[in-house]
């Protein structure tokens, strides 16, 4: 869950594959994900590169983050491994991303944030990273370091500070998570 500037209230449903939108008073304003059932749905791509449909539809989505335009960015990160950028009126925009190791590819995608440049911050834990992108999803940088990053969070204000908390990786026991 989210509170976007505006005080809506922003709901990502992994299992129903949704992103939903409220008002602050609780109706739905938006709802990202989902189709009328007589629409019909493509077939999910055969490459299994995680890279998903170029579309709307998500694929067990986790995040959601806004820039300063009001555009909206969907972490689409554990049955598919990619970003999706929708304008502040939900219209689809592209997406990039898609399973691996290299720049631009994740293992997942579990948390992302949007600097106050436009920068989108993507939360690569399987690849113990954190991504980031231009508003339009040409790669930028990774930052290494950080575990299995599972959350990111950036403050506001002019010295902006970007804060990635991990998890315990499931092979050590001894480790507690950390934020960075």
């Amino acid at each position: 869950m989210r509170i976007d500037a505006q005080d809506n209230i922003w709901v990502v449903d992994e299992y129903s594959s949704m992103v939903m939108k409220f008002d602050p008073q609780g109706r739905l304003l938006m709802l990202l994900g989902r189709k009328a059932e007589s629409v019909p749905v493509p077939a999910r791509p055969t490459t299994g590169d995680g890279a998903g449909q170029p579309t709307d539809l998500f694929d067990r989505p986790t995040d959601v983050a806004w820039d300063a335009a009001g555009n909206i960015f969907v972490a689409d990160g554990l049955g598919n491994a990619r970003i999706a950028k929708f304008t502040k009126d939900g219209v689809f925009v592209k997406s990039w991303g898609k399973k691996g190791t290299g720049n631009g590819e994740f293992a997942n995608v579990r948390s992302i944030a949007v600097d106050s440049q436009g920068n989108v911050y993507a939360a690569d834990g399987g690849n113990k990273r954190v991504q980031v992108f231009d508003n339009n999803g040409a790669f930028k940088t990774a930052i290494s370091g950080v575990g299995n990053a599972q959350a990111l969070c950036i403050t506001k204000g002019a010295n902006q500070v970007l804060y990635v908390s991990n998890s315990n990786p499931p092979n050590d026991i001894d480790r507690d998570g950390e934020i960075y």
